[in-house]
């Protein structure tokens, strides 16, 4: 092609508009058109050189122009045109399609002058930036990584392209199939660009309709009801159900079959699942074409075993299914599983477990034979763990059952496995991994784990409605040193409560099975009443004392713990509050008319050395989230080994989970107690039981159990009294109780994979308890010298509190007001300085009789710390109760 230029150029990058608008300089609106994003093109067709038949001439020289990043001699390493060679049109083709290939330039073009072949190349541009643009349902996160195009790498068609289709994909998967993303480019300097996907997401599509044909033993309905995917209803407008999956068509599909062998119907199979997207791309209308077959019986049922230890006979007898009952393919998958696991326990962990099947069309039945086939009994040859950096070998291997050497048994595999778990140190998902080894009876575990941070620094402010303002520090780490030990502390500060912890648990000391910890901590507590609306503070009580515990386990499941705790209490009043100054004998002590019943008594300092033993059964799969299992314990104390505080208390514990399948976890608990005071002493009111919010939703804090109301006795207006019995205008004292029980039935319900994530777990439940066994209060005396008429009892048995004046004239008169002067004006003799307004004391809620209460609720671990919010109603209460119907707590733990 002497002296004849090739007339086409191929233009790699497509932006036809903007190359241009660039060439002509173009301003639209005052804005240069480099800065307008174009639409990408589509790649245009292979350069053929214009004149095929010039005659070929020998290549002297090759040069090549625009060369910015890329070195000309590697631009030339990408053709096959080469100094000496005869130049043809063929040649210079395959070169632009070499150019082409590379994907590195938006324009290209060959020159042929006498045997100087010039070739000019466009570089494409680098990638500044990738913008999204629409997508709200699909953050960046998401799609970023999902995606070939990135800053600073060279922009190419391909990539585009392929990441288009990637983004629509992951929207598909969304069930958004009406998402289009349209990809565009804005020019900067230095021939770099921004790469714009502009996202419309559309509407999520939804499944408008299930069809099913050929079903004659079953209603639609009954097969939609054992399918994922649920027809859209407006009943339905939260649920994620109805959003269309192709995987999930796929599980329908397993579904229809499970349920139709389930049974009986052995001969079952779809024969075609269609997705028909609607013309306006917004609903699907799925159909499946199904043949249900004939429905078989079980025919003859028997187990034949080649393992010395099973007795085949026996093994036939135990088996759930006989001749004659309707077939069921889930009970023969149970049976293998269940076969699988017995021999695993005697010691064949390669135990091949074979159900034969023979139809018997003529009389429809199936025949099943479950052949154990002969495995050589295995032993342990190695035990591996693999993945630690921080924590010790040891630390794994002492929790598990089986040792190297002993013979393989499947349950204490899975125990091991689930003792690791429970340590909390590893992934959830963690399994032991069973292999082949170096002899076809021996076999290898290894323990391949995951760490997962098990320190925690927490900072958290939040607000109760038991607590007012929360603050909360808490330091933990429970590998410590990698060794298993448990060291923490821990501040709490609220309006009402204060105090501080330090701990340290050794699960296994001298790496013998023993456990044992301390604990160290200081608590303030300020304890209170309603009246009306607001909080008011009776006594404090702080409490600083230690406690030492030392367990050993008695069998794999069951332990007995030891413990002892010693108290130093101080309880106190605000004396301008609570104390009066009587004549005699003349003392400033605490006034029972003012600070309540029982609390007089408790005032002061004491000392409890207490001593218990506590004996526990705890077979739970995961001891911070169980989902099955159960866990009991019962404990013992005594206050008096030394000490000023006598008294003997048992209380005991028990929780029970079910898995009920597709996340629901149902868990029944309940728990009660009883304390006696010994040697002549009275249970003092610090250390009674108390019962409410939180122990029993639906009702306030201290809400259940005995109690005292104060009612005020005022005027009517027309000369006489009435008692106020407005809750609301009461003074309510709590006095607790020497017996309670609380029983508790629960429903976690399981949400959507995003709010699992965000650590949402809503229940429903029931609760059920009571708290009672203290004393009816006796008559009582005010204290005051020659001023009291008191006590005397109402009708109703309740006791009256009014006062007496003396009178000039020596008579005595009983009055209902206040004031240290007598009706006609002269002095109060009875010299009381803190005059006492009338009032009624009611006894009440010391009672067995249970409450009940129902409600919703859920768990969030937020944050600001875990957060559980209540919606509780009481079905069942004792005249006195408290009840609450919305609670919620934030920032800590009670």
């Amino acid at each position: 092609m002497s002296g004849r230029e090739v007339a086409d150029s191929r233009v790699g990058s497509g932006f036809g508009k903007l190359a241009l608008a660039l060439m002509c300089g173009t301003v639209l609106g005052g804005i240069p058109a480099a800065a307008y994003a174009q639409d990408v093109g589509a790649q245009d067709g292979p350069l053929i050189p214009a004149d095929q038949s010039a005659p070929t001439q020998s290549i002297t020289e090759i040069n090549v122009v625009g060369a910015e990043r890329l070195e000309p001699n590697t631009i030339l390493s990408y053709i096959r045109l080469r100094v000496g060679q005869p130049y043809s049109a063929a040649a210079a083709d395959q070169a632009l399609k070499d150019l082409a290939a590379t994907e590195l330039f938006s324009d290209y073009s060959i020159q042929n002058n006498n045997g100087i072949v010039t070739i000019k190349i466009t570089e494409n541009p680098v990638i500044n930036r990738i913008i999204l643009e629409g997508n709200k349902r699909i953050k960046n996160d998401k799609i970023l990584p999902e995606i070939k195009l990135s800053p600073r790498q060279i922009f190419t068609r391909s990539k585009v392209r392929a990441d288009v289709a990637r983004i629509i994909e992951l929207y598909k998967r969304q069930g958004r199939f009406a998402a289009s993303v349209e990809p565009k480019m804005v020019q900067l300097s230095q021939n770099r660009v921004d790469v714009v996907f502009e996202i419309n997401e559309g509407p999520k599509s939804k499944v408008r309709q299930i069809n099913i044909i050929g079903n004659e033993a079953f209603s639609d309905g009954e097969l939609r009801s054992e399918m994922l995917t649920k027809q859209t209803r407006f009943t339905r407008f939260f649920s994620s159900k109805t959003s269309y999956d192709p995987d999930r068509l796929a599980f329908d599909q397993q579904k229809l079959r499970q349920f139709y062998l389930t049974n009986g119907y052995a001969d079952f199979r779809v024969v075609s699942a269609v997705a028909e997207l609607t013309p306006d791309k917004k609903d699907f209308i799925i159909t499946y074409v199904v043949e249900e077959g004939k429905r078989y019986k079980f025919g003859d049922v028997k187990v034949e075993s080649q393992l010395r230890d099973f007795d085949s006979e026996a093994m036939t007898k135990r088996l759930p299914m006989h001749a004659g009952d309707w077939y069921n393919a889930k009970q023969v998958e149970d049976m293998v599983d269940q076969f699988s696991e017995l021999a695993g326990t005697f010691g064949y962990a390669f135990a091949q477990v074979d159900p034969e099947f023979r139809r018997n069309k003529d009389d429809l039945t199936m025949d099943v034979t479950y052949v154990i086939k002969e495995a050589p009994r295995v032993y342990v040859e190695r035990v591996d763990v693999n993945g630690n950096t921080l924590t010790q070998d040891k630390v794994v291997r002492r929790e598990f059952r089986v040792a190297e050497g002993d013979a393989f048994n499947s349950l204490q595999v899975k125990r091991s496995a689930a003792r690791i778990k429970s340590l909390g140190y590893f992934q959830e998902n963690f399994e032991i991994d069973q292999k082949q080894g170096s002899a076809p009876d021996k076999i290898l575990l290894e323990a391949n784990i995951e760490e997962q941070p098990t320190g925690q620094l927490q900072l958290s402010a939040g607000f109760s409605s038991i607590e007012s303002f929360i603050l909360a520090a808490s330091i933990q780490q429970r590998n410590f040193r990698g060794r298993g030990q448990t060291v923490g502390a821990g501040v709490n500060w609220s309006r009402y409560s204060r105090s501080v912890n330090l701990s340290f648990t050794e699960p296994y000391v001298f790496d013998r099975n023993i456990s044992t910890g301390i604990n160290i901590y200081r608590k303030d507590y300020n304890s209170f009443n309603y009246l009306s609306s607001n909080r008011n503070t009776t006594f404090k009580q702080a409490t600083t004392g230690a406690s030492l515990r030392v367990g050993v386990p008695l069998t794999e499941y069951m332990s007995l713990v030891g413990s002892y705790t010693f108290n130093y209490d101080d309880v106190s009043l605000d004396k301008n509050r609570f104390f009066t100054d009587r004549q005699n004998p003349p003392a400033f002590e605490c006034d029972p008319l003012l600070a309540g019943r029982y609390l007089c008594e408790a005032l002061g300092t004491r000392t409890s050395s207490i001593v218990g033993l506590t004996l526990g059964y705890n077979n739970l799969d995961n001891g911070y989230r169980p989902t099955r299992g159960t866990s009991v314990s019962l404990t013992g104390e005594y206050a008096g080994v030394g000490g000023s505080v006598h008294y003997a208390r048992v209380s005991g514990k028990a929780a029970r989970y079910w898995p009920l399948g597709s996340g629901f976890i149902f868990s029944l608990s309940a728990e009660g107690g009883a304390i006696k005071g010994m040697n002549g002493d009275d249970v003092n009111l610090t250390d009674r039981f108390f019962l409410g919010e939180p122990q029993m939703r639906g009702f306030d804090i201290r809400g259940i159990g005995p109690r005292v109301l104060r009612q005020p006795i005022i005027s009517d207006g027309n000369g006489g009294t009435t008692v106020v019995t407005d809750r609301d205008k009461v003074s309510d004292d709590a006095l607790g109780g020497n017996a309670y029980y609380i029983g508790r039935a629960e429903l976690e319900i399981p949400l959507g994979s995003g709010m699992k994530e965000m650590g949402l777990r809503p229940s429903i439940f029931m609760d059920i308890g009571a708290l009672w066994s203290v004393r009816t209060p006796a008559l009582q005396s005010c204290g005051y010298p020659d001023g009291c008429s008191f006590p005397v009892r109402d009708s109703d048995g309740n006791q009256l509190y009014l006062q007496t004046v003396t009178n000039t004239d020596g008579t005595k008169t009983t009055t209902s007001v206040t004031s240290p002067t007598a009706p006609d004006g002269s002095p109060n003799t009875a010299q009381m300085t803190s005059p006492i307004s009338p009032f009624r004391e009611v006894f009440l809620g010391n009672s067995s009789s249970p409450r009940i209460s129902i409600g919703i609720g859920v768990n969030w671990n937020s944050p600001f710390g875990p957060l559980r919010i209540d919606l509780a109603k009481v079905l069942r209460k004792v005249d006195g109760d408290d009840t609450k119907t919305f609670s919620f707590n934030v920032g800590t733990q009670f």
